[in-house]
Protein backbone atom coordinates (compact mmCIF):
# COMPACT_ATOMS: atom_id res chain seq x y z
CA UNK A 1 0.00 0.00 0.00
CA UNK A 2 2.75 2.47 0.71
CA UNK A 3 4.59 1.83 -2.46
CA UNK A 4 1.35 2.48 -4.22
CA UNK A 5 0.44 5.85 -2.47
CA UNK A 6 4.27 6.72 -3.42
CA UNK A 7 4.12 6.13 -6.74
CA UNK A 8 0.79 7.55 -6.80
CA UNK A 9 2.15 11.03 -5.58
CA UNK A 10 5.06 10.91 -7.83
CA UNK A 11 2.46 10.50 -10.80
CA UNK A 12 0.46 13.56 -9.27
CA UNK A 13 3.52 15.29 -8.89
CA UNK A 14 4.97 14.78 -12.38
CA UNK A 15 1.53 15.88 -13.82
CA UNK A 16 1.17 19.42 -11.45
CA UNK A 17 4.50 20.08 -13.18
CA UNK A 18 3.82 19.04 -16.47
CA UNK A 19 0.93 21.04 -16.31
CA UNK A 20 3.08 24.17 -14.75
CA UNK A 21 5.57 23.85 -17.68
CA UNK A 22 3.20 23.80 -20.40
CA UNK A 23 1.22 27.16 -18.65
CA UNK A 24 4.26 28.70 -18.72
CA UNK A 25 5.29 27.84 -22.56
CA UNK A 26 1.26 28.98 -23.48
CA UNK A 27 2.43 32.49 -21.44
CA UNK A 28 5.99 32.92 -23.02
CA UNK A 29 4.50 32.50 -26.45
CA UNK A 30 1.73 34.54 -25.91
CA UNK A 31 4.40 37.18 -24.46
CA UNK A 32 6.29 36.92 -27.82
CA UNK A 33 3.83 37.22 -29.91
CA UNK A 34 2.05 40.39 -28.88
CA UNK A 35 5.95 41.68 -28.33
CA UNK A 36 6.26 40.93 -32.13
CA UNK A 37 2.46 42.72 -32.49
CA UNK A 38 3.27 45.66 -31.08
CA UNK A 39 6.79 46.17 -32.71
CA UNK A 40 5.51 45.91 -36.35
CA UNK A 41 4.65 49.36 -37.78
CA UNK A 42 1.29 49.51 -38.94
CA UNK A 43 -0.20 52.65 -40.95
CA UNK A 44 -1.62 55.62 -39.26
CA UNK A 45 -3.88 58.00 -39.96
CA UNK A 46 -2.62 61.93 -40.44
CA UNK A 47 -4.68 64.99 -40.87
CA UNK A 48 -3.49 67.54 -43.74
CA UNK A 49 -2.27 70.75 -41.99
CA UNK A 50 -4.22 73.30 -44.72
CA UNK A 51 -1.89 75.94 -43.25
CA UNK A 52 1.33 74.61 -44.83
CA UNK A 53 -0.41 72.68 -47.61
CA UNK A 54 -1.18 73.87 -51.40
CA UNK A 55 -3.34 71.98 -54.17
CA UNK A 56 -1.98 73.94 -57.40
CA UNK A 57 -1.65 73.66 -61.16
CA UNK A 58 -0.24 75.63 -64.05
CA UNK A 59 -1.29 76.00 -67.72
CA UNK A 60 0.05 77.73 -70.83
CA UNK A 61 -1.21 80.63 -72.07
CA UNK A 62 -1.01 81.30 -75.62
CA UNK A 63 1.88 79.03 -75.48
CA UNK A 64 4.07 80.95 -73.94
CA UNK A 65 4.02 81.98 -70.01
CA UNK A 66 2.45 79.44 -67.33
CA UNK A 67 -0.85 80.87 -65.38
CA UNK A 68 -0.76 79.19 -62.03
CA UNK A 69 -3.79 78.69 -59.43
CA UNK A 70 -4.51 77.02 -56.45
CA UNK A 71 -8.17 75.59 -54.92
CA UNK A 72 -8.33 77.21 -51.47
CA UNK A 73 -11.19 74.45 -50.04
CA UNK A 74 -10.14 70.75 -49.91
CA UNK A 75 -10.44 68.20 -47.40
CA UNK A 76 -7.88 65.02 -47.32
CA UNK A 77 -7.57 61.46 -45.74
CA UNK A 78 -3.99 60.59 -45.27
CA UNK A 79 -2.91 57.13 -43.82
CA UNK A 80 0.88 55.82 -43.76
CA UNK A 81 3.22 53.59 -42.07
CA UNK A 82 6.14 56.05 -42.25
CA UNK A 83 8.72 53.50 -42.63
CA UNK A 84 7.14 51.80 -45.37
CA UNK A 85 5.70 54.00 -48.25
CA UNK A 86 4.05 51.10 -50.23
CA UNK A 87 1.03 51.40 -47.10
CA UNK A 88 0.16 54.93 -48.78
CA UNK A 89 -3.37 55.61 -48.88
CA UNK A 90 -5.35 58.55 -49.68
CA UNK A 91 -7.83 60.48 -50.75
CA UNK A 92 -9.08 63.65 -51.44
CA UNK A 93 -12.14 66.11 -52.13
CA UNK A 94 -11.88 69.43 -53.74
CA UNK A 95 -14.53 72.11 -54.17
CA UNK A 96 -14.01 73.68 -57.75
CA UNK A 97 -15.82 76.95 -56.63
CA UNK A 98 -12.67 77.48 -54.44
CA UNK A 99 -10.12 78.00 -57.46
CA UNK A 100 -7.88 81.41 -57.12
CA UNK A 101 -5.67 82.09 -60.41
CA UNK A 102 -5.47 85.70 -58.55
CA UNK A 103 -8.08 87.79 -60.87
CA UNK A 104 -11.50 87.39 -60.60
CA UNK A 105 -13.12 87.59 -63.76
CA UNK A 106 -10.49 84.71 -64.82
CA UNK A 107 -11.62 82.49 -62.05
CA UNK A 108 -15.34 83.57 -62.69
CA UNK A 109 -15.10 82.13 -66.27
CA UNK A 110 -13.06 78.67 -65.15
CA UNK A 111 -15.96 78.19 -62.77
CA UNK A 112 -18.47 78.67 -65.59
CA UNK A 113 -20.06 75.91 -67.68
CA UNK A 114 -16.79 76.60 -70.51
CA UNK A 115 -14.43 75.38 -67.78
CA UNK A 116 -15.25 73.56 -64.28
CA UNK A 117 -19.05 74.32 -64.25
CA UNK A 118 -18.87 74.76 -60.55
CA UNK A 119 -22.74 74.64 -60.07
CA UNK A 120 -23.10 71.42 -61.59
CA UNK A 121 -20.09 69.21 -60.63
CA UNK A 122 -19.06 71.21 -57.37
CA UNK A 123 -15.94 68.43 -56.52
CA UNK A 124 -13.19 66.85 -58.18
CA UNK A 125 -12.01 63.56 -55.96
CA UNK A 126 -9.55 61.72 -56.35
CA UNK A 127 -8.90 58.22 -54.82
CA UNK A 128 -5.37 56.37 -54.48
CA UNK A 129 -5.18 53.10 -55.38
CA UNK A 130 -1.59 51.91 -55.86
CA UNK A 131 1.94 52.67 -54.86
CA UNK A 132 4.54 52.00 -57.33
CA UNK A 133 8.61 52.39 -58.30
CA UNK A 134 9.38 53.24 -55.06
CA UNK A 135 13.07 54.76 -54.99
CA UNK A 136 13.96 55.70 -51.20
CA UNK A 137 11.59 58.53 -50.58
CA UNK A 138 10.38 58.68 -54.50
CA UNK A 139 7.79 56.79 -55.73
CA UNK A 140 4.66 57.00 -58.26
CA UNK A 141 1.43 57.46 -56.70
CA UNK A 142 -1.69 55.43 -58.86
CA UNK A 143 -4.81 57.04 -58.29
CA UNK A 144 -8.42 57.88 -59.89
CA UNK A 145 -9.04 61.41 -60.54
CA UNK A 146 -13.05 62.91 -61.02
CA UNK A 147 -13.29 66.18 -62.87
CA UNK A 148 -16.40 66.37 -63.76
CA UNK A 149 -17.65 62.81 -63.29
CA UNK A 150 -15.12 61.74 -65.71
CA UNK A 151 -12.89 59.37 -63.88
CA UNK A 152 -9.23 58.64 -65.20
CA UNK A 153 -6.34 57.26 -63.92
CA UNK A 154 -3.41 59.66 -63.58
CA UNK A 155 0.29 58.80 -61.92
CA UNK A 156 1.46 61.30 -59.74
CA UNK A 157 5.48 61.59 -59.26
CA UNK A 158 5.47 62.01 -55.37
CA UNK A 159 7.97 61.99 -52.36
CA UNK A 160 7.70 61.78 -49.21
CA UNK A 161 9.77 63.57 -46.70
CA UNK A 162 9.99 63.53 -42.63
CA UNK A 163 8.82 62.42 -40.16
CA UNK A 164 10.06 64.90 -38.83
CA UNK A 165 9.05 66.83 -34.93
CA UNK A 166 6.98 70.09 -34.59
CA UNK A 167 7.21 72.89 -32.08
CA UNK A 168 5.52 70.93 -30.03
CA UNK A 169 6.73 67.71 -30.45
CA UNK A 170 3.77 66.44 -33.12
CA UNK A 171 5.02 63.91 -36.12
CA UNK A 172 4.75 65.32 -39.49
CA UNK A 173 5.41 64.59 -42.83
CA UNK A 174 5.34 66.35 -46.22
CA UNK A 175 4.02 64.40 -49.48
CA UNK A 176 5.13 66.45 -52.81
CA UNK A 177 3.35 65.45 -55.90
CA UNK A 178 2.92 66.41 -60.14
CA UNK A 179 1.19 64.96 -62.40
CA UNK A 180 -0.09 65.96 -65.82
CA UNK A 181 -3.06 65.70 -67.52
CA UNK A 182 -5.38 66.74 -70.48
CA UNK A 183 -8.09 68.76 -70.10
CA UNK A 184 -10.08 68.30 -72.62
CA UNK A 185 -9.98 64.56 -71.19
CA UNK A 186 -12.56 65.41 -68.47
CA UNK A 187 -14.25 68.06 -70.55
CA UNK A 188 -12.91 71.25 -70.17
CA UNK A 189 -12.53 72.34 -73.58
CA UNK A 190 -13.19 76.03 -74.21
CA UNK A 191 -10.69 77.57 -75.82
CA UNK A 192 -9.68 80.27 -78.65
CA UNK A 193 -7.21 80.90 -81.94
CA UNK A 194 -5.71 84.16 -81.65
CA UNK A 195 -5.42 86.33 -85.11
CA UNK A 196 -1.89 84.49 -85.28
CA UNK A 197 -3.53 80.78 -85.06
CA UNK A 198 -2.24 80.38 -81.14
CA UNK A 199 -3.91 78.92 -78.83
CA UNK A 200 -5.21 80.96 -76.15
CA UNK A 201 -5.12 78.23 -73.04
CA UNK A 202 -3.21 74.99 -73.57
CA UNK A 203 -4.42 71.50 -73.18
CA UNK A 204 -1.74 70.22 -70.80
CA UNK A 205 -2.66 71.10 -67.03
CA UNK A 206 0.67 70.47 -64.32
CA UNK A 207 -1.57 69.31 -60.79
CA UNK A 208 1.38 70.17 -57.71
CA UNK A 209 0.47 69.01 -54.47
CA UNK A 210 2.78 70.37 -51.74
CA UNK A 211 0.72 68.34 -48.58
CA UNK A 212 1.76 68.55 -44.71
CA UNK A 213 0.08 66.06 -42.58
CA UNK A 214 0.08 65.91 -38.82
CA UNK A 215 -0.16 62.54 -36.86
CA UNK A 216 -3.63 62.15 -35.52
Amino acid sequence: MHLLNSSTNKMKKSMLVAGLMSLLLAATTVSFANAASDDDPKPVSYNVDLAHSKVGFKVRHLGIASVRGDFDVYSAELTLDPTNVSTLKTSAVIETGSIDTGVEKRDGHLRSADFFDAETYPQIRFVSKEVREIEGNAFQLVGDLTIRDVTREVVLEAELIGPVKGMMGEERIGVEATTKISRAEYGLQWNKVTEAGGIIVGDEVTIVLEIEAVRA
